[in-house]
């Protein structure tokens, strides 16, 4: 971790000291609240519920902290990405997507931007650079993709996408903050599903933009109040409870990860192994250069359908389960929620467990369908 990332992670339990008063209690209380007092002219103050809550605020500050960028939440990554497409698209443009990221994605262009619109192209995430992005107003990329792994030059698509003259949108879902920074390197906005690792417990959906463009958080914030799509007080405060251990629990998944990628490129009922971590990942160069760890997912193929899901169900220390992220290990077969991808490809999200056995509960799984 960088000494900029360990400031960071240090100060982001104690960003509410500063405004404490004697007495204050230390942990975030819980603001359930649909309306505010506000006598006379209220501006400034908490008002109405779709308009703002104080438990959003925390929230907001803490996100903030780890983009170094203004954040506006949201209930799920996909009213993220709604908001950025809904608050600055209109008929006429064009946008390009990853043909390789998470499908919704995908399907809200096709089902909703179409018919307002709004047309899309899409692009694999590895090629992303090609073709160029004369024509768009906004291009979408994912890296690593979800589920493929794919990764693209971020400093380098921004500078081409600025170029055209277009907006880089970059999906951080699978890296957090402490991951990957893709507003440093060049990036307009940043959306992520912080119902993941951010939370980190699989009991609450949200989602957040980040930008440092004022006119971007001013319109995806127009776009939360006028339309509704606000995240709930308590789920705000789940994820604000999540965030204080996001440092040593993606320390702890990360580590786990390059550990158990590496005994998996040995195992003989595995092929097509990805993980940004391992020397012989066609991405790793890149990785090494844009990212600050390699993250907590690897994918695999295994020979069949059966034999995928007999390795998750039967895994003692596995969870199947779709989403990723959270404390425990979970996996899932990617072609059943429809990726592009082979009847036996795994999605494996590592999670909190001690190493050595949940390898070996791992290898014990992959050991029992054979090669």
């Amino acid at each position: 971790m960088s000494d900029t990332a360990k400031s960071r992670a240090a100060a982001l339990p104690h960003l509410r000291r500063g405004g404490l008063a004697k007495g204050d209690p230390i942990p975030l209380p819980l603001t359930m609240a649909a309306i505010f007092h506000a006598p006379g002219d209220a501006t400034g103050f908490d008002q109405y519920g779709r308009f703002s809550n104080p438990t959003w605020d925390a929230v907001e500050q803490m996100l903030a902290h780890l983009e170094d960028a203004p954040c506006v939440a949201f209930p799920s990554g996909m009213a993220a990405i709604s908001a950025v497409f809904f608050g600055l698209l209109k008929a006429g443009d064009r946008i390009l997507l990853p043909s390789d990221g998470y499908h919704t994605t995908r399907a809200l262009a096709d089902r909703f931007l179409k018919s307002f619109g709004v047309a899309y192209d899409v692009r694999p995430t590895s090629s992303f650079l090609e073709g160029g992005f004369d024509g768009y107003r906004l291009a979408f990329v994912e890296t690593p993709a979800n589920p493929s792994l794919d990764i693209c030059d971020i400093a380098a698509v921004a500078e081409a996408v600025h170029r055209a003259g277009a907006v880089l949108v970059v999906d951080n879902t699978t890296m957090t903050p402490f991951g990957q920074r893709p507003l440093d390197l060049g990036a307009d906005i940043v959306i992520a599903a912080d119902t993941k690792a951010p939370n980190g417990h699989s009991d609450v959906l949200f989602g957040h933009v980040a930008s440092r463009d004022a006119d971007i958080i001013s319109r995806v914030t127009d776009w939360r109040e006028t339309s509704g799509a606000i995240p709930g007080p308590f789920e705000a405060w789940l994820v604000h409870r999540g965030l204080e251990t996001l440092d040593v629990r993606f320390d702890r998944m990360c580590t786990s990860a390059e550990m158990i990628a590496r005994q998996l490129k040995n195992h003989r009922a595995i092929s097509g192994l990805r993980f940004p971590g391992l020397e012989s990942d066609p991405s790793h160069n890149l990785a090494r250069a844009q990212m600050e760890r390699f993250g907590f997912l690897i994918s695999f193929v295994l020979a069949s359908e059966d034999k995928a899901e007999d390795f998750i169900n039967n895994c003692a220390l596995m969870q199947a389960a779709t989403s990723f992220g959270g404390v425990h290990t979970s996996a899932e077969r990617r072609s059943k929620r429809g990726d592009a991808v082979p009847p036996g490809f795994v999605r494996l999200s590592v999670g909190c467990e001690p190493v050595e056995e949940l390898w070996q509960a791992i290898e014990a799984s992959l050991d029992a369908i054979g090669g």
